[in-house]
């Protein structure tokens, strides 16, 4: 088939019928394994079951994975112990007399929680269901409160330990440590960029964002303030610590400090007294579901691009790359735009086993860092989680706030927030030795 009409057609048409089928609303899993398996038929016909099966027993071979279990439970025992309820509580009260204080204070929150647990998941119910209810009670504009929150929980997907760090360090081959210390100044530039736009914006219309009542400040004082601060920061503070110094001082690989940090965060749970036999069962229930929805994308996707690059598909764009004259940064610019794209309408996990394997090659062919190339991937890939019309952390709130919130009050108030990681998103790529900072302390 290949011969008649052409690898360029092929990979144009192969492209096209997976965009559509997108669009149409099927699960991405299936419909990258199910477009894969069809177009393999047809190119290879009975050889395409090899290399489906190939690739899956490759994918559940792989070590580093096995710290997206750890990582993801880790997160799951915080959550379901409440921790991240407790800072918030504490956490509202040292910002109350700024206004839109307690929308930093879920910023603020965010940073902390995605530091313990590297999904985006978490922490938007978390700050939904602490934070949320009070946006509303204080007269919080709909739209700010939903863009913070949405935008604060896609946080947990970048910093350490994030598990899209984990995943490209399996996909890429690089330092699964270097990458997950690349997204430390990344996120917090995102995180300040946040912050900073929450002030600004509240400064000038006060109405959007109100501060605590002069009342409600007195009822707590400021020496009671600090010491609940300080006491709630203490349990995650000591988790991060041990996870991400265990990596730093190069005691422990990532898949090691995954284990660390699981039994560290099932440690603090028994300390603060939140264990459960139900609490426990499911925390490792919704640790299945989420691992296992992981690697079926994992599977798909890597099945969907190895039929791909098999007939040819990664070399065509490749030499249309090269030969179009754009050079370095233009051909970068236009990687940066289709994974902008993308995100729109496709999960993270389908994004980069899809483009990784086309477009790192690419990098290292224009003389690209590939450390830094991986790194403003992850950073361009915050907006999978944000940007309409498909963005994960919008339909989390929305489902979790029945009906207090539209879709349109979602929409417009992650927008800013959109254009803000674009701004994030220009400056790593403006200053790669900040990005590359922590990563290169590591050996």
């Amino acid at each position: 088939m290949i011969e008649l009409i052409g690898v360029e057609l092929m990979s144009v048409l192969m492209l096209a019928v997976l965009m559509i089928v997108l669009a149409l609303g099927h699960p991405i899993a299936f419909t990258f394994g199910g477009i894969g398996l069809l177009f393999g038929y047809l190119l290879r016909g009975e050889g395409v079951f090899f290399i489906f099966t190939s690739q899956a027993m490759n994918t559940m071979d792989s070590g580093i994975l096995a710290a997206i279990a750890m990582f993801v439970l880790m997160a799951n025992l915080m959550v379901k112990a409440g921790i991240a309820e407790d800072l918030f509580e504490a956490i509202r009260y040292l910002m109350g007399p700024l206004r839109g204080g307690v929308a930093v204070a879920v910023i603020v929150v965010c940073l902390i929680l995605a530091a313990c647990t590297g999904i985006v998941g978490a922490a938007v119910v978390s700050m939904t269901l602490a934070a949320f209810p009070l946006m509303m009670k204080y007269g919080y504009s709909k739209s700010l409160a939903a863009g913070t929150i949405c935008a604060g929980g896609t946080l947990g997907i970048l910093l350490p330990p994030s598990i899209m760090m984990i995943a490209l360090a399996d996909l890429t081959g690089l330092s699964a440590g270097k990458l997950l210390l690349g997204g430390l100044v990344p996120g917090f530039i995102l995180g300040g960029l946040y912050i900073l736009y929450i002030i600004i914006v509240c400064g000038l219309r006060p109405e959007l964002g109100p501060p605590l009542s002069v009342e409600e400040r007195a009822a707590v004082p400021v020496i009671a303030r600090l010491k609940n601060g300080a006491r709630a920061i203490v349990a995650p503070g000591t988790l991060i610590f041990a996870v991400l110094g265990s990596i730093f001082t190069g005691i422990a690989t990532a898949r090691e400090a995954s284990g660390v940090g699981a039994v560290g965060a099932f440690l603090i749970v028994l300390i603060y007294r939140r264990f459960s036999w139900g609490m426990l069962k499911e925390a490792l229930q919704s640790t299945a579901r989420s691992v296992s929805m992981v690697m079926f994308l994992i599977i798909g996707t890597n099945c969907f691009t190895a039929v791909f690059l098999d007939f040819g598909g990664g070399k065509v764009i490749m030499e249309y790359m090269v030969g179009s004259g754009l050079g370095q940064w233009g051909v970068f610019f236009i990687m940066m735009l289709i994974i902008f794209i993308l995100g729109m309408p496709i999960e993270w996990v389908g994004i980069i086993y899809l483009v990784m394997p086309i477009f790192l090659p690419i990098a290292v062919k224009f003389g690209i860092d590939p450390l830094w190339f991986t790194i403003c991937v992850a950073v361009n890939l915050q907006n999978a989680f944000l940007s309409p019309p498909a963005g994960a952390s919008m339909f989390y709130l929305l489902g979790l706030t029945k009906g207090t919130l539209t879709t349109i009050d979602v929409f417009k108030g992650v927008m800013p927030f959109v254009i803000l990681q674009l701004i994030g998103l220009g400056i790593c790529i403006a200053f790669p030795s900040w990005i590359l900072y922590f990563p290169n302390l590591i050996k």
